[in-house]
């Protein structure tokens, strides 16, 4: 067979993995005796193989997760209270589907950012488009993006994605700008995409994260809450234990 041909038709036709392995699944065709038709299977199903792993890859990339975490790895033996059989259920991603948030509550140190980042890499491996950041820097981000008119753009990745997490809400306070555009983004995702939260407050204490606001706060409960899953952890601080 006239390889070279082959494989710059392949490329034409937008199949540049197949093009650049031909060579390798002629031989084993030949090796193995197999017909055209299983050999094409085979190249093909390789091609296709590639595409999918290229594109989990790619909505990893694009999740912006700064490390990677599994359920597999989370103790549920050190909490001294949660949740264990909803907390699990999160992982077959109904949640997601059914455009349902999420709400890990606790203190520091009890695995919510573990819980969260698991669920979003999970997400990603299920061909959801995910993103994962923190409340301050999903503000600050916004506010820099008031200056430089790409408020309407940044606003459309962060409403558009399947999967939004943003973690440590409650950890530094928010001012009254930065609680009005935390509240765009929840009020915009209301019932369209789900959102992962992760906070060290009770919702009783919300109102101190954004200055004593509690009109704020009482909304952003009243959106997220509505369609949430709550789960809390309690206990104290993995990291202080075995530092």
């Amino acid at each position: 067979m006239d390889t070279p041909i082959l494989q710059e038709k392949l490329k034409k036709l937008f199949l540049a993995h197949s093009s650049k392995h031909l060579a390798e699944h002629f031989s084993k065709a030949q090796r193995n005796n197999q017909s055209y038709e299983q050999f094409l299977n085979d190249l093909l199903d390789d091609e296709l193989a590639h595409r999918k792993q290229k594109r989990l890859n790619e909505r990893i990339r694009q999740s912006r997760l700064k490390v990677i975490k599994t359920l597999d790895s989370y103790d549920f033996n050190y909490p001294k209270q949660i949740n264990k059989q909803l907390t699990k259920a999160l992982f077959n991603l109904n949640f997601i589907a059914e455009k349902r948030n999420v709400i890990f509550l606790g203190p520091p140190g009890v695995g919510k950012t573990h819980l969260a980042s698991a669920l979003c890499y999970h997400a990603c491996l299920n061909d959801y488009k995910c993103l994962f950041t923190t409340a301050i820097n999903l503000i600050n981000e916004l506010n820099a993006s008031l200056s430089d008119n790409s408020f309407f753009k940044l606003m459309k990745r962060y409403t558009q994605v399947h999967l939004l997490v943003i973690d440590e809400l409650g950890y530094l306070p928010v001012d009254k700008k930065g609680a009005d555009l935390l509240f765009q983004i929840i009020s915009n995702r209301y019932e369209i995409g789900s959102v992962i939260i992760t906070t060290n407050r009770p919702f009783k204490e919300w109102d101190r994260i954004f200055n004593n606001d509690a009109t704020v706060a009482s909304a952003l409960i009243d959106r997220l809450a509505h369609h949430g899953i709550i789960i809390q952890i309690k206990g104290e601080s993995y990291r202080m234990n075995n530092r």
